[in-house]
């Protein structure tokens, strides 16, 4: 069987395997079955859940909620709630885990299972082996995990019998509260926002209740959209994913800045009051020097991905910052932060790790960090951003016929060489094959579009013709 698990959890479309109601009514129990092991004390395991507000959330939540309760597990819905507040209650309730139902940016016909463990990090390696396994099991001796449902279908049968409906709808409340309360008295602790005029799109997804609340209560002007979901709307044409949109509505409103959160609000995108878009590269700029000036960046580093800038690796550097790159996925970045012990961390989407207050990504704190930047500085979102100058960039594809490392076919490696060489000092060269593809990728980063160009050409025309696809004849 396929692995299931990725970076991100087990997502897909909503009621196709592994998304199916008696798949993920396996997860549930498997889940509920490892944790009783880990813990060993013979108590019932306590499962935090959530989810965002696609139309599926809902029953795919019954279905795994009905799997984890027969295997011993006792759980307790959040409601609509981002998957940072997921974390954040597992970790100090505390729960044996935490669930959010959620597939982040994707559109409404997706949906996925996140675990996240008491510590804030997402589930080991091992343990969703062992799901897996479960799962593969199921399917094997009854044939049921493999059909195809309709999200309809999910949680057709299932039974919440331990708490009212009106019970479960208040505990939900008060643990978003203890979630908002969190961001609002600890994390913004003496941070107050009056005066200050926000536009916040909330991507029709679980910040649209939260985020213009939060911020209203630290006393900011909010103008609130795409905060009205319809479990079909999430990520459609708003947030994160097309923040650019916002441009013409923070000069209109005359705001100070605007936020894009996704859908599960893990990660928080930025334009400023002159409606230019700040990315996750931008804000690590903005953040790192904050902290540089607190004396709070450990280890004088940060944490970024190799999809990261050259110019802010080159900006700073200016400024006497070191900057690491680990493989892109927020997994891997957390890797590296708790490896080097650096107290900052992100990826150019806008997930950024704030590992000494918490090991998720959270755009509404990623939001809170960077006003309070702004409100210590006195300065605007623009001129914190100043000194940091993208550097152009471009992609070119190549087909393969195979995939032979690089360093083993000559003439590559030594346009390779050749490539970095020109841009010393001044860009780099990520060549790399795709994973789910027979393509070669060149990622070329310089100070003049024209010389990057011709670099990226001239490496893909070597590629192409060592490792190029043969026609038959």
């Amino acid at each position: 069987m396929k692995k299931l698990f990725g970076t991100d959890g087990m997502r897909g479309e909503a009621g196709r395997f592994p998304l199916d109601a008696q798949t993920v009514r396996t997860t549930g129990r498997s889940l509920a079955r490892q944790l009783a092991e880990q813990t060993g004390d013979g108590r019932a395991p306590l499962i935090i859940l959530g989810r965002d507000t696609r139309e599926s959330g809902s029953r795919i939540e019954r279905a795994f909620t009905d799997g984890a309760r027969s295997g011993g597990a006792t759980c307790e819905s959040a409601g609509v709630i981002t998957t940072p507040g997921v974390a954040f209650l597992t970790r100090t309730l505390p729960a044996d885990a935490g669930v959010v139902i959620s597939a982040s940016h994707n559109p409404y016909e997706d949906n996925g299972i996140k675990i996240f463990m008491p510590n804030g990090r997402k589930l080991d390696d091992a343990t969703e082996r062992l799901i897996e396994a479960d799962i593969q099991r199921a399917r094997a001796g009854d044939g049921e995990g493999g059909e195809s449902h309709s999200p309809e279908s999910l949680g057709e049968g299932s039974s919440l019998s331990v708490d009212t409906d009106v019970d479960a709808s208040h505990r939900a409340v008060s643990l978003q509260a203890r979630y908002l309360d969190y961001l609002c008295e600890e994390v913004a602790a003496g941070l107050r926002l009056d005066g200050l005029r926000l536009v916040v799109d909330c991507a029709n997804g679980a910040a649209s209740q939260l985020a213009p609340a939060l911020f209203k209560r630290l006393g900011a002007e909010v103008s609130a959209v795409h905060d009205a979901p319809d479990g079909r709307n999430i990520n459609r044409e708003c947030g994160s994913l097309y923040v650019e949109r916002l441009r013409e509505k923070v000069v209109a409103e005359r705001a100070d800045l605007a936020v894009a959160f996704d859908g599960d609000a893990d990660r928080a995108l930025f334009l400023d009051a002159r409606g230019e878009v700040v990315d996750g590269d931008a804000t690590l700029w903005v953040m790192a020097q904050s902290f540089q000036s607190r004396g709070e960046l450990a280890g004088g580093l940060i944490v970024a991905t190799v999809m990261s800038n050259i110019g802010l690796e080159l900006a700073l550097k200016s400024r006497g910052i070191e900057m690491l790159r680990a493989d892109v996925g927020d997994k891997y970045v957390l890797e590296e932060l708790l490896r080097t012990g650096a107290s900052l961390g992100g990826e150019q989407s806008g997930h950024i790790i704030f590992p000494r207050v918490s090991l998720a990504g959270d755009g509404m704190m990623t939001t809170l960090f960077l006003l309070r930047a702004m409100r210590e500085t006195g300065a605007s979102l623009e001129q914190l951003n100043a000194g940091f100058t993208r550097y152009p960039q471009v992609l070119v594809n190549v087909r393969v016929g195979e995939k032979r490392p690089f360093a083993e076919v000559a003439e590559i490696a030594a346009e390779a060489r050749r490539t970095e060489a020109a841009l010393t000092g001044e860009g780099r060269l990520l060549l790399r094959y795709s994973g789910t593809e027979p393509l070669a990728r060149i990622m070329i980063e310089g100070r003049r579009q024209e010389e990057i160009d011709r670099l990226a050409k001239n490496l893909a025309a070597v590629i192409k013709r060592a490792l190029g696809e043969k026609k038959s004849s």
